[in-house]
């Protein structure tokens, strides 16, 4: 079982093309990954060689989902032209678009979401007419030994009954790594810019509702109340036991970090606050990743 992506969901790729659109279209290619099409309207027609498997090149995503049946696309286009291509992305009604560009202007990614909304966007794990979206600025996601749709290196891990949805890409592979003997159902990486589409909330409802997820791990970061949330719907609607990890216990009030979204205003958004907030909802809270792992490990040891 997975959530958002499995064996039989077909990738296409806008971007696919450039420098890096081809570099993690061959790795995601190597994890096995059924992508079934790149989109690029200057070179539609062609087609690109990966190691022997050759991934045709179509010039618009309606074009792509009519000649494929493709059902996800993993956004590679540079930031000016992102918002461009995600909007694209909704008008074919794509279910889900994966947008991994990093540095797209916060109104851009506002403008594309709203839009997104507007077209009845998928945002809880029941789903919707619309598209939804992960990201913008996150490593995507991977159902380990299934499919992976973004850049999260697939061989650091196996299947398994653990669930994670993380802001941070890093820090995802890092979770991931620790608790590689147990394995993973899905991980999400949501990102962590100020806008953004799938949140903690949506990936935790997803997996509540997944027969083979039995434990979440669910790591944030300082800055807004995206995990204040999390917390309060934790606290009224998972069942599952849930692990938390938040980064930036000591980041500077004021100072943004890392991610577009990572600042501390005042008392509002320190990781103090938000582990307090998740322990209150019964959440088990590491200090560090790797203690993290380790209460995820216990918990799942019995």
């Amino acid at each position: 079982m997975a959530i958002f992506l499995n064996k039989d969901s077909k990738v296409i790729v806008q971007g696919m093309t450039g420098a890096t659109g081809m570099k993690h279209t061959k790795l995601m290619l190597g994890d096995g990954t059924n992508i079934v099409g790149g989109v690029n309207p200057r070179k539609a027609g062609t087609s690109v060689d990966f190691d022997g498997t050759e991934v045709p090149v179509f010039g618009s995503v309606a074009e792509a989902m009519e000649k494929t049946g493709a059902n996800v696309t993993v956004v590679f286009v540079p930031p000016a032209f992102a918002k461009a291509a995600v909007i694209e992305a909704i008008d074919a009604e794509i279910p889900l678009a994966v947008v991994i560009t990093e540095g797209i202007a916060v109104h851009d990614s506002a403008a594309f979401w709203a839009y997104a909304k507007s077209k009845g966007a998928a945002t809880s794990a029941a789903g919707a007419a619309g598209t939804r979206i992960i990201g913008p600025n996150c490593p995507g996601l991977i159902t380990p030994g299934q499919s992976n749709a973004g850049i999260i290196p697939g061989d650091i891990t196996k299947p398994g009954r653990i669930g994670l949805v993380s802001k941070s890409g890093t820090l995802t592979y890092q979770m991931m790594y620790e608790l590689r003997d147990i394995g993973f159902s899905s991980a999400v990486g949501i990102g962590g810019d100020p806008v953004i589409g799938t949140t903690h909330i949506d990936a935790l409802e997803a997996f509540e509702a997944d027969p083979d997820t039995d434990l979440i791990v669910m790591i944030g970061e300082i800055g807004g109340d995206a995990e204040e949330r999390a917390a309060d719907y934790i606290k009224a609607n998972v069942t599952k036991p849930v692990v938390g990890y938040v980064a930036g216990f000591t980041a500077p009030e004021g100072k943004t970090m890392g991610h577009a979204g990572a600042i501390v205003s005042g008392s509002s958004g320190t990781a103090q606050a938000k582990k307090e907030a998740l322990e209150a909802a019964g959440v088990k809270v590491g200090k560090t990743p790797t203690e993290t792992a380790k209460l995820a490990r216990a918990i799942l040891n019995g």
